[in-house]
């Protein structure tokens, strides 16, 4: 049997494509280095569902149309991995309260005082939006479920092509370990950290600010998670000067009315970002025919017809907001995919071709 599709790489981007093609009737293959689901980047991710906060710009209509359908996705598809406590999203200082009325006018969710807040759990000296459908998932639990009838291959992937001898599509999803055919996405790293924490504390509702702290479920409170670009893990700072999230506690009880917490478990892992925070998401380009045959793209000539890798596409390119992304963005590769549905341009990831060609020598 040939698989309608393989998918490299088992994190959050990977696992959703899985279970969207496995639920409209494909055969799918699941091919991860690891030996589950979820080992990496996904694993230390704080997993929050919660909308952008910003000036109105294209970024963030993108990221709060996949919020709206990622809760409505984790409501119908996996309730018991996502934890709808509602998310308070406070303000980083007394300019950014001013603008808070106006994001809720084309975001939404409700404006409430710091003594409305304070009752929740949550400290602040400035009115804070509330969002009653946002929340947070079981980041290594709801990639195991998503994953979970889906067949699944132990593999370190070095050559894409030879997985196209067990199925005719093959998507790489595999985060910041790509390939030399994405070199030109840019894909780069971003380490992350975040702890389990024991706590007798009665926070009510999830809530962000620089980072994110999960309402009280069962006497275990998340918080994470860090935000570091770099090359090596060293600089995800999991331990500071010798006590574990120094950092993220810290920041922690700045924000909600903790006492004594308890570490129960550390996370930490590298997530995929692109050069412009936008997902990638289509085809991949066949830079070396590009490069080839139109030589003077590198200085600037556009006149050409991009030319794809037959049957290689790519989901990616997430950052921090995997579990708020990968809903729709697998969706809407499935759908490109099978259903040969255009992508909204944004995503593509050609749209970093030309910037990134330009720079060759």
């Amino acid at each position: 049997m040939k698989y309608d599709i393989a998918i490299v790489g088992a994190g959050i981007a990977g696992c959703a494509l899985g279970f969207i093609a496995k639920s409209r009737g494909k055969r799918v293959l699941l091919i991860d280095k690891a030996a589950t689901p979820a080992t990496g980047g996904s694993s230390a991710a704080g997993a929050f569902i919660s909308p952008k906060l910003g000036k109105k710009t294209s970024l963030l209509e993108l990221t709060n149309l996949a919020y709206a359908f990622a809760v409505k996705f984790y409501e119908k598809e996996f309730r018991e991995y996502f934890e709808q406590s509602g998310i308070v999203r406070l303000p980083k200082n007394a300019e950014d309260a001013k603008e808070f009325e106006k994001y809720q006018s084309y975001i939404g969710g409700q404006l409430i005082k710091p003594s409305q807040a304070k009752k929740l759990g949550v400290k602040s000296e400035f009115e804070c939006l509330y969002f009653e459908d946002g929340g947070v998932c079981d980041a290594q639990g709801l990639c195991r479920a998503l994953a979970q009838n889906i067949d699944f291959m132990q593999a370190d992937v070095k050559d894409f092509r030879e997985l196209f001898k067990l199925a005719n599509k093959v998507v790489l999803a595999n985060g910041y370990e790509g390939f030399s055919e994405l070199e030109y996405m840019g894909i780069s790293g971003i380490w992350g950290s975040r702890g389990d924490f024991y706590s007798q504390d009665e926070i009510k509702v999830s809530m962000h600010k620089s980072i994110s702290v999960s309402a009280n479920k069962n006497g275990i409170i998340k918080i994470g998670a860090t935000h570091v670009r770099a090359k090596n893990p060293t600089a995800a700072c999991t331990i500071c000067d010798g006590e574990p999230l120094k950092e993220l506690i810290t920041e922690a009880k700045k924000i909600a009315n903790l006492n004594e917490i308890k570490i129960k478990e550390i996370f930490c892992g590298m997530r995929s970002g692109s050069r412009d925070y936008f997902p990638l998401v289509g085809g991949v380009l066949d830079t070396k025919f590009l490069l080839e045959n139109y030589p003077q793209i590198k200085n600037g000539f556009k006149k050409f017809e991009y030319k794809y890798i037959e049957n290689l596409y790519v989901l990616n390119g997430f950052g921090g907001r995997g579990f708020v992304f990968a809903p729709l963005m697998a969706t809407w590769l499935y759908e490109h995919i099978f259903e040969a549905k255009e992508l909204d341009s944004k995503v593509k990831p050609e749209r970093l071709f030309l910037k990134w060609a330009r720079k060759l020598p």
